[in-house]
C-alpha cells in the first residue's frame, strides 16, 4: 500500500488530477486497511484502487478503480449508491471474509455480500490485477468475489458481459447519472435475455438502442487502431452467451464506455495529446435509436445526413407529422396484401434486420420463403447463408405484424425479404362501381348517425361525462358498423338457443376519448399488442382510464370486439379487468377500462430490470389470481367461458399487484353441457397453445388449462416461453422444469432474483401444479377448481406425478430419440404477439 502524507491527500482527493504512482502493493491482506489517503496499484502499474471524489462535489467520496495516467479515468466504482461522507472510513477485509466499506463506529457503507464463507483464511486477499479487475480470494485459485462480475459503466479488455439461461442472470453496464456523478444513471447496456442474439441499451425500461441480430454462434468485430486491432466477439454456448474485447497491443489503453447520454463510445488513449479519444460512438443520430421512423420504415444511413424513409410499396401513414420531422406513425401499406395468389417477396439489401422477429430452425432458404408465404400475417423473411471456413451457417427469421427498428447500413447488413402485392393486381377498377359504393356508404352513414343519436339520447344520463350531449357533441359515430349498432344494443341470442339480454355499458364519445388521452399522445401509450394499442386517460375529475384502440386491419374485428364487449359486460370477478364503456367513431373501436397502474404481467415479469418488484409472495398471489378467474370463467360464471388467449400480457396489475385477467376477444361460449368444440380457425398465441388446440383445432376448458400451466412456469422462472434460448441445454422452458423436477431439483427452476424471498415449499408446489396442467392429454390436467385447491391448501397432498411434457409449439421433440425433428420450428417475438390464424400441423 502507498501511504501518502495528509496534506498530500488534501491536495489530492477534491481534484480530478493524479499524482503518478510507482510500484506499490497490489492487495490487501485480513487485519489491514486502506484509508481515503491510500491506494492499490497493480503489478505493472496500469491500474490504481482508493478512494476519489468526482469534480463538484463536496465532501462525498467513492471507492474505484481508475487507469494511472496523467488523466484520472474512472472504470469501476464500488459504492454507487451510497457515497462516503466520513473522513475516517476504510476498505477492509471484514471478519466474515467480505470486503466493506466501514465508517468509524463499524457502520457499512458498501460490502461485497458474499455469504457463507467465514472468517478468513491466512492466504485471502484482495488483490489488484493488472487487468483492472478486483479480486477477493481465499487463495491463487479460488476467486470469492470479482469487480468485473459488477461493471458500472465501462467495459475494458478482461470483461465479460454475460447472460447465463441456466441461472438466468446477466451483467449490465449502466451510465453514471451525469459526467461527475457516478451513481446509475438512466442508461443501460446488456444481453437481450428473450433472444440472445443482439444487444440492446435500455432508457429506463425503454428499449433506446438495438445491435443487429447475431447470424450462427459467434460475431467477431475488429476495428484497426493505430498499429493495433481491437476485437469485440460475442460467442453463443451451452449455457451462456458473452461478449469479450480484446486488443492486440496490451499497451494501448482502450474502452468502451456507456456516457450519461445513452451513447456507448469506443475511446483510446493518446500518450502524446495525454488525452482520451473518441474512434466510435452509437448510437450518433437520431434515426438510430429504437423505433425513431416508426413501423415499416427504416433509416437509411448511407445517405450524408440519415433520414427516415418508408420501405418499398409503403407511404407515410400521417404525411403531415413526416413533413415536421415526427415519423412515430410509421407507414402503411400502398395496397393490401391478398394473403397468398399475388403476393411477391422485394429483396432488400444491406439492412439492419428488423426486431420482433420469429426464428424457424432446420430450414433452407425456400422452406423459409414458403414459411412466410402460406402466414397470412408474415410481412417479411430473411435468410443469410454465411461461410466460415468449411462450413456454411444458417438461419430463417420472419416477421409476423410490424416492422420495426430498421436501418439501410452502408456495410454489414443482410438481405430482407419484403413482402408485397403484386403491382400488376388490384389497379384496375370501374369509376362507376366506385361512385355507387360512395353513394351507398354515404345513404349508410346517414341512417346509422340517426340510429346512434337515439341510442345516446336513451344512454345520455348512464355515464356522467356525457351530460354535454344538448351543446350538439355526437357523443359516437357507428357510420361503419351498422351491425354492431343493430347487435351490441338488442340481440337476444349471443349464444345460440339461450336468451341473454345485451350489455349495459355506456356509449363514450370519441371526442371525450381524445381530450381523455390528449389525442393519442405517444406519452400516454401503455403499451401495445396484437389488436391494438392502449393508452392512458384521465376524464374529468380526476377519474384514470386505460382506452384499447384496435388497430386498423388487425385481425380482431368487429365479431371480436362485440364479443369482448358483451364478455367482460356480462363477467364479474376481483381478478378480471372491469370494463367501463365502448365507442365506435368511423373505423374506429375503443374500450375503455379501468385503470391498472402497474401495466401488465408481461411487462415487469421479463424486464431485468423490473422483476425485481414481483417477489415470491407477489407471484404466488398472482399465481392464485389467475387460477381463480379461470375457476370462475369455467365454472362459476353465468356463462361457461373459454378466454382461449391466456398469456403474460393479458395479465393487468392493479396498484396492489392484484392480477386481471383481460382481453376477451377471442373468448368462446359454451352452452348447456357442451364440453369442447372444433375448429378450423385455431387463434390464440405461440407458446401458450395446448397440442389438441394447436395441431387439431380442439379447444376446450383444458385448452386454458394448458395456457395456465405456461404461464404459472413463467411467473416462477421469469423466463418468457416464446423466446427460450437455442444454446439451452432444454429445448424448451417446459421440458426445462420437467427435467430439473424429475433431477429433484425444482427448487432451482426459480428466478434467480427472487430466490432469497422464495418459500421452498410453495415454490415446488407451483412447479407440480404447472407441469401436471401442461400434459399432453387433455384428459391428464387437472380441471382448475383442483388446481386452486392444490394451490391453496398447504396439507393437502398432490398424488398426481406429472408425466414428461413432449409437445411444445416452439420445438416438437422426436419421443424416441429426443431430438427435433426436422420440421419443428422455434418462436422469438419482442411483444409476444397474438396469432389469429395459425394452421396445426
Amino acid at each position: 500500500m502507498v501511504r501518502l502524507p495528509p496534506y498530500v491527500a488534501i491536495f489530492l482527493l477534491p481534484s480530478l488530477s493524479l499524482l503518478l504512482l510507482g510500484a506499490s502493493d497490489d492487495r490487501l491482506t485480513p487485519g489491514e486497511f486502506i484509508s481515503l489517503n491510500e491506494t492499490l496499484v497493480s503489478d505493472a502499474g496500469e491500474f490504481v484502487f482508493g478512494f476519489f471524489s468526482p469534480t463538484n462535489s463536496t465532501g462525498n467520496f467513492y471507492a474505484g478503480v481508475w487507469y494511472n495516467i496523467p488523466q484520472r479515468t474512472v472504470i469501476w466504482v464500488a459504492n454507487r449508491e451510497k457515497p462516503i461522507n466520513d473522513s475516517s472510513a476504510t476498505l477492509r477485509i471484514s471478519d466474515d471474509s467480505n470486503l466493506v466499506i466501514v465508517d468509524s463506529e463499524g457502520g457499512i457503507f458498501w460490502s461485497s455480500n458474499l455469504s457463507g464463507f467465514g472468517t478468513p483464511g491466512n492466504d485471502t486477499a484482495a488483490v489488484l490485477y493488472n487487468s483492472g479487475n478486483l479480486v477477493l480470494r481465499a487463495n491463487s485459485h479460488n476467486i470469492l468475489w470479482q469487480s468485473f462480475d459488477h461493471p458500472t459503466d465501462t467495459f475494458v479488455p478482461g470483461m465479460k458481459i454475460r447472460y447465463s439461461y441456466r441461472k438466468h442472470s446477466a451483467r449490465y453496464f449502466t451510465s453514471w447519472k451525469d459526467a461527475n456523478d457516478p451513481s446509475p444513471g438512466n442508461f443501460s447496456f446488456g444481453i437481450n435475455s428473450s433472444t440472445s442474439i443482439q444487444t440492446l441499451i435500455w432508457s429506463g425500461t425503454k428499449l433506446y438502442r438495438r445491435s443487429q441480430v447475431l447470424i450462427g454462434k459467434m460475431l467477431t468485430g475488429s476495428r484497426a487502431i493505430n498499429t493495433a486491432v481491437a476485437y469485440l466477439t460475442m460467442l453463443v454456448y451451452d449455457d451462456e452467451v458473452f461478449i469479450t474485447l480484446s486488443v492486440s497491443d496490451a499497451s494501448l489503453y482502450i474502452r468502451y464506455t456507456l456516457n450519461y447520454l445513452g451513447q456507448i463510445e469506443l475511446l483510446i488513449w493518446d500518450n502524446r495529446s495525454k488525452n482520451w479519444t473518441k474512434n466510435s460512438s452509437v448510437p450518433n443520430y437520431k434515426c438510430e435509436t429504437y423505433g425513431w421512423c416508426g413501423q415499416f420504415a427504416y433509416c437509411d444511413s448511407t445517405e450524408s445526413v440519415p433520414a427516415c424513409k418508408c420501405m418499398e410499396g409503403f407511404k407515410p401513414k400521417v404525411q403531415s407529422d413526416w413533413e415536421t420531422g415526427n415519423f412515430s406513425a410509421g407507414c402503411i401499406r400502398k395496397k393490401a396484401l391478398r394473403c397468398g395468389d399475388g403476393d411477391g417477396f422485394l429483396r432488400v439489401e444491406g439492412m439492419k434486420l428488423p426486431d420482433q422477429f420469429v426464428l424457424l430452425g432446420n430450414r433452407n432458404i425456400g422452406d423459409c420463403r414458403t414459411a412466410c408465404l402460406t402466414n397470412c400475417s408474415c410481412t417479411a423473411y430473411a435468410y443469410p447463408d454465411v461461410t466460415t471456413g468449411n462450413s456454411t451457417i444458417s438461419r430463417c427469421l420472419i416477421w409476423v405484424g410490424e416492422l420495426i427498428d430498421t436501418e439501410m447500413l452502408s456495410s454489414g447488413g443482410e438481405d430482407l425479404y419484403l413482402r408485397l402485392m403484386d403491382i400488376s393486381l388490384g389497379t384496375s377498377g370501374s369509376k362507376t362501381k366506385t361512385r355507387r359504393i360512395v353513394i351507398i356508404v354515404s345513404l349508410s352513414a346517414i341512417i346509422v348517425s340517426l340510429a346512434c343519436i337515439f341510442i345516446l339520447w336513451k344512454f345520455s344520463e348512464v355515464f356522467g361525462v356525457f351530460k354535454d350531449q344538448k351543446k350538439g357533441k355526437l357523443l359516437c359515430d357507428l357510420s361503419s358498423s351498422t351491425d354492431f349498432a343493430n347487435n351490441i344494443s338488442g340481440s337476444n341470442e349471443f349464444i345460440e338457443g339461450q336468451p341473454h339480454r345485451g350489455p349495459e355499458l355506456p356509449l363514450i364519445g370519441f371526442e371525450n376519448i381524445l381530450l381523455a388521452t390528449n389525442n393519442f399522445s405517444e406519452s400516454n401509450k401503455l403499451g401495445k399488442g396484437g389488436f391494438g394499442i392502449v393508452y392512458k386517460g384521465n376524464l374529468p375529475g380526476g377519474k384514470e382510464i386505460a382506452v384499447k384502440r384496435l388497430l386498423r386491419g388487425s385481425r380482431q374485428g368487429l365479431s371480436e370486439f362485440k364479443n369482448e364487449v358483451i364478455l367482460i359486460a356480462k363477467l364479474q370477478h376481483r381478478n378480471l379487468v372491469k370494463l367501463l364503456a365502448y365507442c365506435i367513431h368511423g373505423e374506429e373501436k375503443l374500450l375503455v377500462y379501468e385503470y391498472m397502474p402497474n401495466k401488465s404481467l408481461d411487462f415487469l415479469l421479463f424486464d431485468p430490470t423490473q422483476k425485481t418488484k414481483l417477489d415470491w409472495g407477489k407471484r404466488f398471489n398472482i399465481i392464485k389470481g389467475i387460477a381463480r378467474a379461470l375457476l370462475y370463467l369455467h365454472q362459476d360464471s353465468r356463462l361457461r367461458i373459454i378466454h382461449r388467449d391466456l398469456k403474460a400480457s393479458n395479465v393487468l396489475l392493479d396498484e396492489e399487484m392484484n392480477p386481471k385477467v383481460s382481453d376477451f376477444g377471442l373468448a368462446k361460449i359454451f352452452g348447456g353441457n357442451q364440453d369442447e368444440a372444433n375448429t378450423d380457425r385455431v387463434v390464440g398465441t405461440y407458446g401458450y397453445m395446448s397440442p389438441e388446440y394447436a395441431m387439431e383445432g380442439l379447444f376446450s376448458v383444458k385448452s386454458d388449462v394448458y395456457s395456465y400451466g405456461v404461464l404459472l412456469l413463467e411467473i416462477v422462472s421469469g423466463f418468457r416461453n416464446s423466446s427460450f434460448p437455442l444454446a439451452m441445454d432444454s429445448p424448451n422452458l417446459l421440458a426445462y422444469a420437467w427435467q430439473l423436477w424429475n433431477e429433484g431439483n425444482a427448487e432451482d427452476y426459480v428466478d434467480p432474483s427472487i430466490a432469497c424471498s422464495c418459500a421452498r415449499a410453495e415454490v415446488v408446489r407451483s412447479i407440480h401444479v404447472g407441469l401436471l396442467c401442461v400434459q399432453d392429454s387433455p384428459s391428464d390436467r387437472p380441471a382448475m377448481s383442483s388446481v386452486v385447491f392444490m394451490l391453496e391448501n398447504e396439507e393437502a397432498t398432490i398424488s398426481a406425478a406429472p408425466k414428461q411434457p413432449i409437445f411444445t409449439i416452439q420445438r416438437n421433440l422426436n419421443p424416441d430419440t429426443g431430438h427435433p425433428p426436422d420440421d419443428t420450428y422455434q418462436v422469438y417475438s419482442y411483444n409476444n404477439v397474438t396469432v389469429t390464424a395459425a394452421e396445426g400441423r
